[in-house]
């Protein structure tokens, strides 16, 4: 990766981090699936209507259930249950070593042994979690977040895979043979925000009827016109900040590097998020709590030293 490229993916993990309590601050006048359908009605309209769709098949459909539908619906009602913001934060992690996994199983990128260590300390960080359920994090909330870490890792995998498909594409067709790069990136760049946005498209339909379904009694001119104006700045983040911004700049660091240079840097969200959950909503900080978050960072560490000895070998 260069160094814009880990910068970059520190950015979108800084701001995922932050957005975990905007999502505690937003629960607070809106049910967690009404939410979900919100965030993904802003985030498509009205750009729907100015980029050009990515190429409708089975991939985009992936992307959009298992990155927005899944993730989010099963965050949201596992932190409206009673899961904190810190401790989703750092739970959903897991989504990063079954990524991996299925880069390597799906399409074949190798996984060295130094990344393997480190998402083995990675996981003895979830592990410590799992052995304190209860307060921070009930059961229910628990199993809510893996099924949500489920979703995002099929999600990544589509991501990376419709969002490179669609580069190419506008890339042969639109650019001459001889473009410079700034001019692939910039292409690059709008083939992920528009798979972003239409992929929310999709999940706005499919989360719009659940929450009509399941929370038919929310659906009233009062929830909105009572929401709080701290919610709705919250709601206001979550779309243009979190998703426009943040899953756009994810989605082409994955169509320019392999899923398994990426996504470790999703480790540094818990970081983030645990930090703002206690300045902003006093989350309490517990010692095993920051044992899980040191067992994690040290994951993400381990993970990315091939990075570093490769670049060291390539240059002598």
């Amino acid at each position: 990766m260069t160094l814009l490229h880990i910068a970059l993916a520190v950015l979108v993990a800084f701001i995922w981090g932050v957005n975990f309590t905007f999502i505690a601050w937003a629960l607070e006048s809106f049910p967690p699936l009404m939410l979900t359908a919100l965030r993904f009605f802003f985030t498509a309209v009205p750009l729907v209507l100015f980029l050009k769709p990515p190429k409708f098949n089975p991939t985009l459909f992936i992307y959009a259930i298992g990155t927005f539908v899944m993730q989010y619906a099963f965050v949201f009602t596992a932190m409206h249950l009673g899961a904190s913001a810190g401790l989703t934060a750092l739970l959903l992690q897991v989504q990063i070593f079954i990524t991996v996994l299925l880069a390597y199983v799906i399409l074949g990128e190798p996984v060295s042994r130094m990344q393997i260590i480190g998402m083995l300390v990675g996981v003895l960080g979830l592990g410590v979690i799992a052995l304190n359920l209860g307060g921070d994090m009930p059961l229910v909330g628990f199993i809510c977040i893996l099924i949500a870490a489920i979703g995002w890792s099929f999600g990544n995998i589509a991501s990376k895979q419709a969002s490179t498909q669609q580069s190419t594409s506008n890339i042969s067709t639109a650019l001459p043979v001889n473009s410079n790069n700034k001019a692939s990136n910039r292409t690059s760049a709008l083939s992920a925000l528009s798979l972003v946005v239409w992929g929310g498209l999709i999940a706005c339909v499919v989360l719009t009827l659940s929450s009509l379904l399941f929370e038919n009694e929310a659906w009233t001119l009062a929830t909105f016109t009572q929401a709080s104006f701290k919610s709705w700045l919250s709601l206001g983040f979550i779309v243009y900040v979190s998703t426009l911004i943040g899953f756009g700049l994810w989605a082409h660091l994955l169509s320019k590097n392999i899923a398994s240079k990426v996504v470790p840097f999703a480790l540094l969200v818990p970081v983030f998020g645990m930090a703002t959950s206690v300045l902003l909503i006093g989350e309490v900080v517990t010692w095993w709590k920051m044992l899980a978050m040191v067992l994690i960072l040290s994951g993400l560490i381990l993970a990315n030293v091939k990075i570093g000895l490769g670049r060291k070998s390539a240059h002598a």
